[in-house]
């Protein structure tokens, strides 16, 4: 009876310690949820009723039960990280880029020791990288970038042996950056106040677009005469020490013996050869076109590597100042480096062409995947469409605010928005204004755009600004609701309203909304987030560009912050206008019968 008892007493200790690391895990769950200010509408299967967390939304368990993965991304979700993740000994990833999450990264973090992919980009965290993040020894890839942590790199980042990729920038960091980080494959520490070893100065641009602010104190780089080094396989590296160069770095190029056009690239740009792109483009032929701008056209590519490209061939190129100033633009550009805008490859000039080559997108374009999808393509559904507003607004604003010195894109429309592999939105084409514009005489005089996407102060003067850009975005998020060009004459057909613009603000007027949504989605929409995104839109077009919104306050809208309050200011000015334009009509219509009046008087006087 005694033994009965005991496997009894055993089956039900093994039974109740079963649910022992769900609780934890459960608990561990809820508090992050509580912790990062989760609305009834969030997440809110993540209950203390439901005590398998294994059950709730965005959370992956292992076959025993254990919590492996926890992605929160793009949620909105703001508050702070609570210190309880840390019990998630088995978690795998953890995932919370694109919130509004605050404060301190908890030292906790660094208990996550099965942990192998950390993201935390795009987010509004303080204070230091905790150096218990050199604790997790499996961690593969790590993404702070997009904060406004300060203090220095921890050395104990230099522990993490299997690291693939480490995304530190646009933040406030300073001081020296370890050594060991660039053995990493795939490093970015732009956007901070960071000091480079001299050790590698000459790998202080990182291999897939990355680059680093100039160090106070200044690094000697560049060429003083002679050769230092050669190698003979695999090519030859050359560093010479010249006086101080402020600005941007500038790479290095060294010509491979037997091929004069062929160059190694150092650093983050590479030059390619004419012959090069023109093999990979199949003589520039006109079945590899993949688009055509005011700029140029697009030719799709592929390089001896299967590596395939999109190659920018700009056309309307006036160039006396040569190679030197369009290389100077180029490394200017390439500087700009964020997820939502297009990475540059690398670029090609001879005397009479100017090429850029790019990554492939291979899902196109906006324009593309809203009015020329081919027989059997899937549509743009509506979350994709919402992710690609605040993934375009994120690019914009790292140009206009983030990039030293700024930059202006000018031409912003679905058709200069393309799509990576998961549709995440990538801003293209930023900074051609500039390479085509620069050396002109008149730039302002040389207005650049698409027709019912530029802003009317631009259009009048030539001069353009951030709220140039803005108002294109406001039509661009038009185009992503409706599906519809920014300009369309068959509309005369029903009505006088050509412009999309003056028929959104129509509709939306007589709230009519279901009307303005693209008829593609099947009524597969959440109608308060279309008349969100609406409401941005209209507040992005307003006729003054000094009523138009930044592109940072178009994101904290996008993400719930201030839209109200800044919706219901716009209305109220929006009906004083209206008011004032009929006024002005009825005035103008009384003259006019005024006038018909006293010519009838006068016709009926004596003959």
């Amino acid at each position: 009876m005694m033994k009965m008892e005991l496997v009894y007493a055993i089956l039900i200790l093994a039974y109740l310690h079963s649910f022992v690391l769900p609780d934890e895990q459960g608990d561990a769950l809820y508090a992050l949820r509580i912790s990062l200010n989760a609305s009834s509408d969030q997440l809110s299967d993540w209950n203390t009723y439901q005590v398998n967390p294994c059950t709730w939304s965005k959370v992956a368990c292992d076959p025993s039960n254990k919590v492996t993965s926890v992605s929160l991304t793009s949620m909105g979700l703001s508050g702070f990280l609570s210190p309880k993740i840390g019990v998630l000994k088995t978690l795998l990833t953890l995932s919370l880029q694109g919130n509004a999450i605050t404060g301190r990264i908890p030292k906790e973090f660094g208990d996550l020791t099965s942990l192998t992919t950390l993201d935390l980009e795009n987010n509004r965290l303080t204070g230091e990288i905790p150096s218990s993040l050199g604790n997790l020894k499996k961690l593969q890839f790590l993404y702070l970038n997009q904060n406004n942590l300060t203090g220095t790199i921890p050395e104990s980042l230099s522990n993490l042996t299997n690291l693939i990729s480490i995304q530190l920038s646009s933040n406030s960091l300073t001081g020296q950056i370890p050594e060991r980080l660039f053995q990493v494959s795939k490093y970015n520490f732009s956007g901070n106040n960071l000091n480079c070893s001299l050790n590698f100065t000459h790998i202080c641009v990182s291999d897939n677009g990355g680059a680093l602010r100039r160090p106070k104190t200044g690094i000697i780089v560049g060429i003083v005469g002679g050769l230092l080094g050669f190698l003979v396989f695999g090519g030859v590296l050359l560093f010479l020490w010249k006086g101080r160069h402020k600005g941007y770095r500038r790479e290095v190029f060294v010509d491979v013996a037997g091929e004069v056009d062929r160059r190694i690239p150092f650093g983050q740009l590479r030059r390619f050869s004419w012959r090069e792109l023109q093999l990979a483009t199949d003589n520039f032929s006109e079945k590899n076109v993949l688009g055509q701008g005011g700029f140029g056209k697009v030719y799709k590519g592929v390089l001896s590597d299967n590596t395939k490209v999109a190659v920018k061939r700009l056309t309307d190129y006036d160039s006396p100042g040569g190679d030197a100033a369009f290389q100077r633009e180029v490394e200017m550009i390439s500087v700009a480096v964020h997820r939502n805008l297009l990475r540059l490859i690398g670029f090609c000039t001879t005397p009479t062409e100017r090429l850029l080559v790019y990554p492939f997108m291979q899902n196109l374009s906006v324009a593309y995947r809203l009015r020329e999808l081919k027989p059997g393509e899937p549509i743009l559904d509506w979350p994709t469409r919402k992710r690609v507003a605040l993934g375009t607004a994120r690019g914009l604003e790292y140009l206009h605010e983030h990039c030293n010195p700024k930059i202006i894109h000018r031409d912003v429309k679905a058709a200069n928005i393309l799509l990576d592999e998961d549709f995440e939105a990538v801003v293209g084409d930023f900074g051609l204004a500039k390479l085509v514009d620069v050396r002109k005489t008149n730039v302002t005089t040389q207005v650049r755009g698409t027709m019912g996407h530029i802003a009317p102060e631009y259009l009048s003067t030539g001069k353009s600004s951030g709220r140039t850009d803005v108002f294109g975005y406001g039509i661009m998020l038009l185009e992503l609701v409706t599906g519809q060009r920014a300009i369309d004459f068959s509309r005369l057909e029903e009505e006088d309203d050509v412009l999309l613009l003056d028929h959104v603000k129509k509709l939306e007027r007589e709230k009519r909304l279901d009307a303005i949504v693209d008829r593609n989605l099947n009524r597969n929409y959440n109608i308060q987030e279309v008349e969100m995104m609406i409401q941005v839109a209209l507040l992005c077009t307003q006729s003054s560009p000094e009523d138009r919104p930044a592109m940072s306050e178009v994101v904290r809208m996008l993400e719930g912050e201030g839209l109200a309050e800044r919706w219901e200011e716009w209305q109220h000015v929006e009906v004083n206008r209206r008011q004032e334009t009929e006024r002005l009509q009825r005035r103008f219509d009384w003259g006019e019968d005024s006038i018909h009046n006293q010519d009838a008087i006068e016709l009926s006087g004596g003959r």
